[in-house]
């Protein structure tokens, strides 16, 4: 199967909510767990354990394990595999963009099956140029996984260069459209990172023909309710993504909260 075909399928049987696995200082703070590798594991994985049978898509953010070196990235490995056993998909978020051989490398540590941090999907930034993203695009395709491409994130800090012109469009149009023109040719499986903390995206998303992971629901300030108006004929192709909305009070509310937004996300079914 393809990426895009199992997302469907995920989604289809849990909801279209994607849960953020961010082990951040202030999260293990708020898990009474010690800032160090075992509180690492032990946070990450209690995720996994406690919200593995519920939730479609968990989103690892590769800096949290990457800062306890080479014991923190063991954990990670052992996070993508407890995603893999309890049926959901993996977005391992770790923007990693270069040119040639580089994104090459890059690509053989995330995509494909002989690869040591394998996820279903991976982030990427195509600020070398989107072009420049081919080794990905093609391991990516070859291994059923999938992209996801920054094109308007939900960072303020973002917008003077997303937003920049480039000829008649902006920077984010240029992206989203050259993502799009790829997926004729790579099962669609060329997604976008699109932030849900705008009420104006500043670019056109709404003919874009795959997968858009939305981050920012929650502690950044996006809500869900908003999502339909903001990203219009595009919404079907959302995946809304909430970390510390789900995971920042600790583990008694991870289920609560979780089962929360796959209510309010069913709504825009």
């Amino acid at each position: 199967m393809t990426y895009a075909e199992r997302l469907a399928a995920a989604t289809d049987a849990r909801g279209r909510l994607c849960v953020g696995i961010d082990p951040m200082p202030t999260v293990l703070t708020a898990w009474d767990l010690p800032h160090d590798v075992t509180g690492l594991e032990r946070c990450a994985r209690g995720i996994v354990e406690a919200l593995g049978e519920k939730v479609a898509v968990f989103k690892p953010q590769s800096a949290f394990f990457e800062a306890f070196g080479s014991k923190g990235v063991a954990v990670l490995e052992t996070v993508l595999a407890d995603i893999r056993a309890a049926g959901a998909l993996s977005i391992l978020d770790v923007k990693r963009g270069d040119i040639g051989s580089s994104m090459a490398g890059y690509a053989a540590a995330y995509l494909g099956d002989d690869a040591p941090l394998r996820a279903d999907a991976i982030t990427v930034s195509p600020y070398l140029g989107v072009g420049a993203l081919a080794p990905a695009v093609e391991r990516a395709v070859g291994g059923g996984q999938g992209l996801y491409v920054l094109a308007r994130t939900s960072n303020p800090d973002g917008a003077p260069v997303q937003l920049a012109r480039s000829g008649e469009a902006s920077v984010a149009q240029h992206v989203v459209d050259t993502c799009a023109e790829l997926n004729k040719t790579s099962d669609h499986a060329v997604g976008l990172v699109v932030g849900g903390t705008h009420s104006d995206l500043g670019c056109d998303v709404t003919a874009f023909n795959a997968s858009i992971l939305v981050p920012g629901i929650g502690a950044q300030g996006g809500t869900v309710a908003a999502l339909a108006e903001v990203f219009g004929g595009a919404i079907g192709h959302v995946l809304p993504t909430a970390s510390r909305e789900v995971i920042g009070s600790g583990a008694a509310e991870l289920s609560a909260r979780a089962d929360r937004l796959l209510d309010q996300v069913s709504q825009l079914d």
